[in-house]
């Protein structure tokens, strides 16, 4: 099943948010964010093989400036969400809830049954956005991601979310 990828878009009362599709072209706008938000981020040549085919995402504009964008993948009727992320000087502003629920909304139209997701042990606010919208720990991977002080590795807690 597709997406229907046309332009969304949505009028409030002090700016224009509209949500686009990932694609090629975009790209190394997004790596400039991807590169702010991780301290292990993915490489362009990762993050574009991440488009199209079994892959999914949109990126989310203010006032025409990029704020962020997610990539799920979509396999046999589960969703992951692989990546999100939220422009540094935006964060803190509510556009990864809202790029979470445009995520949900991807899922949906693909008749996904359960979403899944890593986080950052030490993540807590990611953490807490997504126990905020029905996401539960299932498991843990000791030791899965380098560590962000560059000494040693953390923990990757994996969660979960039925549609």
């Amino acid at each position: 099943m597709a997406i229907d990828r046309t332009i969304k878009f949505t009028m409030t009362k002090t700016n224009s948010t509209q949500f686009s599709p990932i694609n090629q072209d975009i790209v190394e706008q997004l790596m400039a964010i991807e590169l702010a938000c991780h301290p292990h981020p993915w490489s362009e040549k990762t993050f574009r093989s991440c488009i199209d085919g079994r892959y999914f995402g949109d990126y989310l504009t203010v006032d025409k400036a990029i704020v962020g964008f997610y990539v799920g993948e979509h396999v046999a009727g589960e969703s992951t969400l692989m990546d999100i992320c939220v422009a540094p000087a935006q964060q803190g502003k509510g556009y990864g809830k809202t790029l979470l629920l445009q995520f949900f909304e991807d899922c949906k139209k693909l008749a996904s049954k359960t979403i899944f997701l890593e986080v950052r042990a030490k993540n807590i606010s990611a953490q807490m956005l997504y126990i905020n919208h029905g996401f539960s720990e299932i498991s843990r991977r000791t030791g899965y991601y380098p560590s962000n002080t560059s000494f040693g590795y953390e923990d990757a807690i994996v969660m979960s979310k039925k549609l």
